[in-house]
């Protein structure tokens, strides 16, 4: 009897351990597809800034925007600036291209 009594009590502690498990990985996967679900949000939201950034930019180029904060006339100039420092980099990864 006292066999069974042990062998009745570890079967119980195993179902707990096990359903403690069970909540677990179910939590677990829960926080994992919240997590998913935020990262794709969040690229999302990368995508729709760099898009308003664009067309700021452009409107400011372009006149349509006349913003006088000195920060945005400057990250203008920055953008200037790494648009023709592209260009140039472009420009010579061609010229060696050619060059074989």
């Amino acid at each position: 009897m006292n066999a069974s009594r042990d062998d009745k009590h570890w079967g119980n502690k195993f179902q707990d351990m096990l359903q403690s498990c069970q909540v677990e990985l179910k939590k677990t996967t829960q926080i994992g597809m919240k997590m998913l679900s935020a990262s794709q949000s969040n690229s999302l939201l990368k995508e729709q800034y760099e898009k308003l950034g664009m067309l700021t930019m452009q409107s400011m180029t372009n006149g349509e925007l006349d913003w006088s904060n000195e920060t945005a006339k400057e990250l203008v100039e920055r953008i200037e600036k790494l648009k023709v420092e592209l260009s140039a980099l472009e420009d010579q990864v061609s010229s060696l291209k050619k060059e074989d």
